[in-house]
C-alpha cells in the first residue's frame, strides 16, 4: 500500500439544481488564477459536468463512480492523476448521500469516505435564516464519518450572509467558508440527459471569469486550502500494465459534438495498453482515418444531429464497410444508436449505418435508467462467456433491436433484461461502461485490434 500527501476537498450539496458545477467552474478558475495546479473529478457516472470542468483547468477531468470503478481503483486513479496537483477538486452527484437505491452506496458520501476527503456543503440560502443551520447541521450529523467540515451558502446576499454566519456556525460546528449571490447571466442551459455540453456554451470563458471573480471575492480561497491540506494522506494500490504489442495500434474514435461521452480514465487505459487513439467526426468528416485497426464509437447526443449524420454518406460507407469486414468496434450509446439502420422522427426515418438492423426513436422519459450488473451470454470482442463488468443506462431513447449478448440486472435486484450485439469484432448496446471497472474488457478489445492490424499487415504483403 502506496500513501501521498494531496491536498484535497469535495464540494457537495444536500440535492441536484443547488449551483454545485457553477460554483465548482468558479472555485477551479479561481485557484487556478492562484497559479496552483488543480486537478479535478466528479463523482457518480455524468459525462457533462467532467467537460466544464476540463474546460476550466485545460485539463482532462475524470469520473470517480465507485460501483463502476470499486473503491481501490477510484483511490489509484485519484492518486495517478493528481501526482502532480498542488491540489484536488471533487464535486459530488446529486444529494450528498444519494446512493443506490435506498442507501448510501455510490454516493459522494461514499466517495469521501473511500478516498478520505473533507466535504463542504453548498446550501441554498435563498428564502432561508436560521433554517440553513439546521439543514448543515442534519447532513454533517446524519453519519458520524460525513466529512462535512465546511459550508458555502449560495443565492444569499452579502449583508444576509455576515449577519447570519456565527450563528450557524455556532449551532452546526461547521466553518462557512464563503457565499454567492444570485448570478443569472452565469447560469448552464440543461437539456433532456443534463446540462449542455461545454462546447455549446459560446462564452463559457467568459461566465467562468466571472465566477472566478466573485469566487475570489466572496470565498475564503485560503480558508478553503487549509482545509484541503488538513486531509490525511491518501492510501492507495499502484498499478502497472504491459502493453498487448510492441507497436502502437492506431484506433479511430468518434469525437465531435454528437458523440463526446468518454471516460478519460478509460481512454487511457486503451493507450496504456498500446492504443494510438485517432480522433474523428462522423458529422463533418468525409472518411474514417486511414490505417486504423479498430474503431470506439461513444455516447452522446446523435439524436440532435441525424440529418447532418445520415447526409454524410461516405462516412456511413466507411463505418459500416469497417465493422462488417470485423474492424473491431466499441460503440456504446449513441455510437451503438449510430449503428443502426436509421433514426425515426416520426414518420421520417434518417438513414444511419445499417451495420446492425434495427431503429432507434426518442421517447417521453428514461429507458432502463441505473446501474447495472453485465453478464456475457456468449464470447465476444471484450470478453469470454461469463465475462462480467459494472455499467449505467441514461438514455431517453429505445430502438427495435436492443441485442441479445449480455443480460443486464438491475443493481437494486429489481429485473433484468437482454442487451447489446456483441460477437467476435464488435460490442454495441445501450449500457455504458467504464473499462477500469474491469481492465480485462480493455485489454481483449485491444488484443483483437492488434491481431486486426497483424491481419491486414499479412494481407498487404
Amino acid at each position: 500500500m502506496a500513501q501521498m500527501m494531496l491536498p484535497r476537498f469535495m464540494i457537495s450539496a444536500p440535492g441536484s439544481g443547488t449551483g454545485k458545477t457553477t460554483l465548482v467552474c468558479g472555485l477551479l478558475k479561481a485557484l487556478l488564477n492562484r497559479g496552483l495546479n488543480v486537478a479535478a473529478f466528479k463523482s457518480g457516472p455524468d459525462y457533462i459536468d467532467p467537460m466544464f470542468h476540463s474546460r476550466v483547468i485545460g485539463a482532462k477531468s475524470r469520473n470517480l463512480d465507485i460501483f463502476m470503478l470499486g473503491k481501490e481503483t477510484a483511490r489509484m486513479l485519484v492518486a495517478k492523476n493528481a501526482a502532480k496537483a498542488d491540489v484536488a477538486v471533487f464535486e459530488g452527484a446529486m444529494g450528498f448521500y444519494d446512493g443506490m437505491g435506498k442507501t448510501s452506496e455510490a454516493s459522494a458520501y461514499d466517495l469521501a469516505c473511500t478516498c478520505n476527503t473533507p466535504v463542504v456543503l453548498v446550501v441554498n440560502g435563498k428564502g432561508a435564516a436560521l433554517s440553513i443551520a439546521a439543514m448543515i447541521k442534519g447532513f454533517k450529523d446524519f453519519r458520524p464519518d460525513s466529512h462535512i467540515v465546511g459550508a458555502i451558502l449560495n443565492n444569499v446576499n452579502p449583508m444576509s450572509y455576515i449577519f447570519y454566519k456565527d450563528v450557524i456556525e455556532q449551532e452546526t460546528g461547521v466553518q462557512l467558508l464563503g457565499y454567492f449571490p444570485v448570478m443569472q447571466d452565469c447560469n448552464f442551459e440543461s437539456r433532456h440527459l443534463g446540462l449542455v455540453t461545454a462546447e455549446e456554451i459560446g462564452d463559457l470563458q467568459q461566465i467562468v471569469d466571472r465566477l472566478a471573480a466573485q469566487a475570489a471575492k466572496s470565498i475564503d480561497l485560503d480558508a478553503l486550502l487549509e482545509v484541503a491540506r488538513a486531509a490525511a494522506p491518501l492510501e492507495y494500490e499502484p498499478v502497472c500494465l504491459e502493453p498487448v504489442c510492441a507497436k502502437k495500434v492506431r484506433v479511430a474514435i468518434a469525437q465531435d459534438k454528437a458523440f463526446c461521452f468518454y471516460y478519460q480514465d478509460a481512454l487511457d487505459l486503451l493507450s496504456e495498453l498500446g492504443a494510438e487513439l485517432v480522433p474523428f467526426s462522423p458529422v463533418h468528416d468525409a472518411h474514417l482515418p486511414a490505417d486504423c485497426h479498430g474503431l470506439i464509437l461513444g455516447g452522446g447526443y446523435p439524436e440532435l444531429y441525424a440529418e447532418q449524420l445520415a447526409d454524410n454518406e461516405s462516412m456511413r460507407a466507411d463505418v459500416k464497410a469497417a465493422v462488417t469486414s470485423g474492424m473491431p468496434c466499441f460503440a456504446e450509446c449513441g455510437g451503438f444508436m449510430y449503428l443502426l439502420d436509421g433514426y425515426r422522427e416520426g414518420e421520417k426515418v434518417y438513414p444511419w449505418v445499417g451495420a446492425i438492423v434495427g431503429e432507434t426513436a426518442m421517447t417521453k422519459k428514461l429507458t432502463r435508467f441505473g446501474y447495472v450488473h453485465l453478464t456475457a451470454q456468449e464470447d465476444n470482442v471484450l470478453c469470454a462467456k461469463g465475462g462480467c463488468i459494472n455499467g449505467h443506462e441514461f438514455h431517453y431513447s429505445d430502438s427495435t433491436n436492443n441485442g441479445q449478448s449480455f443480460i443486464a440486472a438491475k443493481a437494486s435486484g429489481r429485473g433484468s433484461w437482454e442487451c447489446a450485439t456483441a460477437n467476435a469484432t464488435m460490442y454495441a448496446g445501450y449500457p455504458h461502461i467504464h473499462l477500469w471497472g474491469n481492465p480485462t474488457f480493455a485489454r481483449s478489445f485491444m488484443e483483437h485490434c492488434a491481431q486486426h492490424a497483424q491481419e491486414n499487415l499479412g494481407n498487404k504483403a
